[in-house]
């Protein structure tokens, strides 16, 4: 056979189920140690024995009922697109949680191969797990893996070929549940049967059992297809419902959660799994997590490890951020001697070097960040972060998966609120979930880093890896802060309970970190390269046209004559011969003439687009100590937070006082009369806080509506403004700039 074959990976989240499909498909995609980390479904390509399969990584789900949009996405596929095979990763360390899965895709009837991972790690907690016996009593095939390393992978491939060849039909399994529920589902299913009922898409029996478990979807479903018969099933789970609740205080939902896990400890027992010495034992991790997890030694651990990465990162990074620093003022200083005074040339040193330069010479900080956050994702130290910080989250109306997206977003400086938005669909309440959605945009994003290092360097070098730690931790402050003035207001309502597995910790590898280093840098300098480079350029027109108009050049050009003619015409002339060493009279000539080139570029600029726009702004942006200048920075901030530094690095290289001198943009800034230290503060309080970038308003836009998109950039930015006023005044006031 030569058709190609469809697939599709499946299982717990933490189960290995990434990892195998990166090593199925070569796909340089980060595999996150933690739960939640793939939300929508991925495709990727490979051929084995010559045969080409498609295949699909589903998300991560701990069940196949639609509580959240996983298991929405992973059923609606497994249905709707009818896979040739699915193959279930199972973690086989802890096979009897991964198993109830198991037992719901057997329910729905899919054609399935168990990959039994983690066989390692079964073996190191002293398990020996006969996979033979567990595919004979379950009667499908069961392969044994270790996705990390490849072992197993060739096997589990040709099983799952075998599988999709034989065209096998797999009827669902019938899980007895008790006499209530299975006389109940007899019931239900004959109505199903008569009145063909969903049938074309689902088992009846599968049907039955969503029904009895409550599942919304379900029972939407069934009503759009034929009301009168969904009522009547409606009906009958109401009145076994009844039941159950008189008689033994629980609903059938929870009668067929025990009932299933009942039947994986019946196959289990079997002779599936012994135990080579004491199975109470604590295992490495959690010896670990008994002071990691501890209340007190916890979080002060973990206070110390997020204040250990910025002082890794900043010392590591300080050399090569200065070289690139240096090097793109050297190329700026070629382009400056050797193009002709010209639109071209402002474009290139002001637009393109000064504008992207600024962004791409933090790089190197970038990079180093980006590692350190790789280790404690892959090592799971991460998801002991989201353990603690639940009890915290809970007391500002968050759950505990809240954390996941807060991290994703930046809650350790370098991520990104894009998919920390979308990590929001784990979360079960809307009202939760919602919070967690207009808050993440407060952490410092990747994109914030460069203001954050920018800022933090210029007026604050010698304490740098302090203040970016005291930063993050003012992001997550306020982050709780909004959340809670959110949940006790606009989207009160009662708490949910929090569960998460702790995966065990793994030593990562240095291919893995370096390919999640690199991906996430080149990320960076791509949008650096292509969305950064080409608002740089139109920031540059907008502060380059319309122009001062013949009347004030000619105003500007006078002047210069008027100061020439008050020297000697030797004096004048010696400035013309650039070889020679100027006189003290010749550089005074000099440095008025500059004084009012500086003068004109500064009028020019204000004169453009841009420049009216934050001069027509500086009216209230002052009260935040933000003159005109920074005004055009933020305004494009809005964009990308990025482009900030880019604007600042364009507005500051078209006005400095001498054009041959190659500074920094902190340079420039430190020696502006604008700028000190409260400044500084007050601008970083606002970029951090306000109005999310363009990309990120429309991810918020898509999970949920333009309604909440447009309140979050209005309540983000009149909240960040207000706190950089507060700053400022106060800051001013007590003369600490």
């Amino acid at each position: 056979m030569t058709s190609q074959i469809t697939m599709a990976l499946a299982g717990n989240p933490n189960a290995g189920k990434t990892t195998l499909f990166n090593q199925l498909t070569g796909a340089r995609q980060h595999v996150g140690n933690y739960p939640g980390i793939t939300v929508d479904h991925k495709e990727g390509r490979l051929e084995h024995k010559g045969r080409k399969i498609a295949i699909t990584d589903l998300p991560g789900t701990y069940s196949m009922t639609a509580y959240s949009a996983e298991e929405l996405v992973a059923r609606d596929y497994l249905v709707n697109e009818k896979p040739q095979v699915v193959v279930n990763i199972v973690d086989a360390s802890n096979l009897e949680r991964n198993l109830y899965l198991t037992c719901q895709f057997l329910e729905l009837g899919v054609p399935i191969v168990i990959a039994l991972n983690m066989m390692d790690v079964a073996n190191d907690r002293g398990m020996e797990i006969k996979a033979e016996k567990l595919a004979q009593l379950l009667d499908i095939p069961v392969v044994p893996i270790v996705a990390r390393s490849g072992k197993g992978v060739d096997e589990l491939m040709s099983a799952a070929l075998q599988v999709a060849d034989e065209r096998r039909v797999f009827s669902s399994r019938d899980i007895p549940y008790g006499d209530d529920i299975d006389e109940t589902i007899t019931a239900i299913i004959q109505k199903i049967e008569e009145a063909q009922f969903l049938t074309h898409t689902y088992p009846a029996r599968y049907t039955a059992i969503k029904y009895l478990e409550n599942d919304e979807q379900f029972i939407q479903i069934g009503r759009e297809a034929s009301r009168t018969v969904a009522m009547d099933i409606e009906q009958l789970v109401e009145r076994v419902s009844e039941h159950t609740q008189k008689t033994l205080d629980v609903y059938p939902e929870a009668i067929i959660a025990d009932h299933r896990y009942g039947y994986i400890k019946s196959i289990v027992r079997q002779g599936v799994v012994t135990h080579k010495f004491d199975s109470d034992r604590l295992y490495t991790s959690d010896k670990i997590d008994k002071v990691l997890t501890n209340r007190l030694l916890g979080p002060l651990f973990m206070f110390a490890v997020i204040f250990g990465l910025y002082q890794f990162t900043f010392s590591w990074s300080e050399l090569p951020v200065s070289w690139l620093e240096e090097g793109f003022g050297w190329l700026g200083g070629v382009v400056e001697s050797t193009l002709p005074e010209g639109l071209l040339k402002s474009m290139i040193i002001s637009g393109v070097i000064d504008g992207v330069g600024g962004v791409l010479g933090f790089v190197p900080l970038i990079m180093f960040m980006f590692f350190g956050i790789a280790i404690l994702e892959d090592s799971g130290y991460l998801a002991r972060v989201a353990f603690m910080m639940d009890r915290i989250f809970r007391i500002f109306g968050l759950h505990g998966s809240s954390v996941m997206p807060f991290i994703v977003s930046g809650g350790i400086a370098g991520g990104c609120a894009v998919p920390g938005v979308m990590a929001t669909r784990t979360l079960r309440s809307p009202k939760e979930r919602m919070a967690t959605l207009l808050t993440v945009p407060f952490m410092n994003c990747g994109a914030k880093l460069p203001v954050l290092a920018l800022l933090i360097g210029a007026f604050f070098s010698d304490n740098q890896a302090q203040y970016m730690f005291l930063f993050t931790m003012l992001a997550w402050v306020v982050a709780l802060l909004a959340a809670k003035l959110l949940r006790s207001t606009v989207l009160r309502g009662a708490p949910t309970p929090f569960v998460m597995e702790l995966p065990p910790y793994r030593f990562p590898t240095l291919r893995g970190l370096l390919i999640h280093t690199w991906e996430r840098t080149w990320q960076y300098i791509k949008k650096a390269g292509t969305v950064i480079l080409g608002i740089s350029i139109l920031l540059w027109a907008l502060m380059t046209f319309p122009g001062m108009d013949q009347h004030d050049l000619a105003s500007f050009e006078n002047t210069r004559e008027n100061i020439v003619a008050a020297y000697p015409a030797e004096v004048a002339a010696e400035l013309e011969q650039s070889e020679t060493e100027l006189s003290e009279a010749a550089q005074k000539l000099q440095n008025k003439l500059l004084e009012i080139d500086n003068l004109e570029a500064e009028a020019t600029l204000k004169n453009s687009f841009a420049g009216r726009i934050g001069t027509s702004l500086e009216s209230v942006s002052s009260i935040a100590g933000f003159d005109w200048r920074t005004n055009i920075a933020l305004v494009g901030g809005f964009a990308a937070k990025e482009v900030i530094v880019s604007t600042l690095g364009t507005a500051y290289s078209m006005g400095e006082v001498d054009v041959e001198e190659s500074t920094s943009l902190g340079e420039r800034l430190q020696r502006d009369s604008g700028w000190n230290k409260v400044v500084a503060v007050a601008a970083l309080v606002f970029i951090m806080f306000y109005a999310p970038c363009f990309v990120t308003v429309v991810c918020i836009a898509k999970e949920s509506s333009w309604k909440w998109a447009t309140f979050s950039m209005v309540f983000n930015t009149v909240f960040a403004f207000t706190m950089a006023v507060i700053v400022f005044q106060v800051g001013t006031m007590l003369h600490l700039g």
